[in-house]
């Protein structure tokens, strides 16, 4: 086994890891990958594979760097996690004692979040279909509605006077954005530049449509009209195209001052800021690299952005709110896998993983990059050239063309950053069993998801009974 050398603890490397994936997640002192002080060995030896595991000091780490990267450059700033990203109910409860509210879609993710206590002052409602289901359980608890279809105020009008209460809520926009007319994305939003994008997608209200929504809402007692929001979720390395967004965002609320005398006392500029590691991560291979902007400079643009538009048109500086989710979630989370069978062809070698794109689906669905390092003596040669493949009825690459240490039966593999979209986008393709996950803080392991039996995946069939009498009833004699 390669020795490693450990660094002395400082603040930016807590644990004195040789080599940090992450500030808590790296090559500890046995060679070995660690996640804070637990060695990822053990824990798949002991919770077996696959397994995701969650850093928790990572996941709060992140937390406040978006908190204070963004507070450090803007005086009122409210981090509502995107819950979609990682809808763990221990995950929302360590953001509830971090202080983040939360952005939901659908009941099931209100659900969560009302469970975990979260403020419901601090949440908002998305989509844009609501379900009146979805509505009711919005309103009963004081969640803030963005609006993203013309029917939808009616309906929330009519609901909220059948419960007897006042309801917030903000219009999701569909911004003009021409200054990134010029601009380009990743290619795994569309065709495209930044505008054509975002103009292509189901989401957000025209000029013309938030005016008369915003008017009607005027004229019910029972409405407060609190914000307006934007996602732009395009998770490119250039911070300035967020920055450009958030202009436009005052300047819509400009135009609705004008036109109807509402000035949005608070501007939602959603998700979709990406993070940066120096070994690459990402949509297309390797485009988050270590030049991705950080937290405070997309803080340090936003906020002078916001400040300089609402100064040149005379508005008051509005409340901000942020829904960072993979950007916190992603980088807190490693999955396992275990090597089965290893396969030679003429020109490809193939190690079979128990780990698939059931468990990491932005990997084929997205062509998304994955770094993948071998658990034991993790930082020894690599030079064996392989694909990652996992047991489905698929090509299942979960990380095609990698180099990687000489890899046998048995042996576990890592991919990093994993914390965002995987738990909470796990699929059951080939009936299988959906994974546990372990929670790390400091040397203490503990589940947070037990993992799948076979009665979870037969539990949700039924056979009618005409099917069972037909297939187990004895032949007449």
């Amino acid at each position: 086994m390669t020795q490693h050398q450990t660094q002395p603890k400082t603040d930016a490397n807590p644990c004195g890891f040789s080599v940090q994936y992450g500030k808590y997640i790296g090559i500890g002192a046995n060679g070995n990958l660690w996640v804070d002080g637990c060695d990822v060995q053990a824990l798949a030896e002991t919770h077996g594979a696959p397994l995701y595991i969650i850093s928790e000091n990572e996941l709060r780490d992140r937390y406040r760097a978006f908190r204070d990267g963004f507070l450090a450059h803007y005086p009122q700033v409210e981090i509502l996690f995107a819950n979609k990203s990682n809808n763990g109910l221990a995950i929302r409860h360590i953001l509830n004692q971090e202080g983040a509210g939360g952005d939901c879609f659908g009941v099931n993710e209100m659900y969560i979040a009302l469970l975990a206590g979260t403020d419901p002052q601090k949440l908002v409602l998305n989509g844009s279909n609501k379900q009146d289901e979805e509505l009711e359980m919005a309103i009963a608890n004081g969640i803030c509605v963005n609006i993203d279809a013309m029917d939808e105020l009616d309906r929330i009008d009519v609901i909220s006077k059948r419960l007897g209460r006042k309801v917030a809520i903000g219009i999701r926009l569909k911004l003009d954005l021409l200054p990134l007319a010029g601009r380009t994305g990743v290619a795994m939003h569309g065709p495209g530049t930044l505008k054509e994008q975002s103009d292509s997608t189901k989401w957000g209200m025209t000029r013309e449509q938030t005016v008369d929504i915003v008017k009607r809402a005027q004229k019910m007692a029972n409405i407060e009209l609190k914000e307006t929001h934007f996602h732009l979720s395009r998770m490119s390395n250039d911070p300035e195209n967020f920055a450009i967004m958030a202009r436009e965002m005052i300047v819509w609320s400009g135009f609705l001052r004008d036109e109807t005398g509402w000035t949005p006392p608070c501007i939602d500029i959603g998700g979709g800021w990406t993070f940066g590691k120096w070994y690459g991560t990402g949509p297309r291979s390797q485009i988050d690299d270590s030049a991705a902007p950080t937290p405070d400079i997309y803080g340090r643009l936003c906020g002078a952005a916001i400040r300089e538009e609402a100064e040149r048109l005379k508005l008051p500086l509005p409340k901000l709110r942020i829904e960072p989710g993979r950007a916190i979630s992603g980088p807190s989370g490693v999955a396992v896998g275990q090597v089965g069978a290893i396969k030679q062809g003429a020109s490809k070698k193939w190690v079979n993983l128990d780990l698939s794109t059931n468990h990491l689906s932005w990997a084929s669905a997205l062509d998304w990059y994955y770094h993948a390092v071998a658990v034991k003596d993790t930082g020894r040669e690599a030079n064996d050239h392989v694909d990652l493949v996992g047991p489905l009825c698929n090509s299942d690459e979960v990380g095609a063309d990698r180099v990687m240490p000489l890899l046998e039966r048995g042996d576990f593999v890592a991919f990093l950053d994993a914390g965002g979209y995987t738990e909470s986008g796990a699929a059951r393709y080939n009936a299988q069993l959906l994974p546990a996950t372990v929670l790390v803080s400091g040397d203490t392991a503990e589940v947070t998801t037990v993992r799948e039996q076979w009665r979870d995946v037969a539990g949700r069939f039924k056979v009618p009974p005409r099917l069972l009498a037909a297939s187990f009833a004895k032949p007449e004699k």
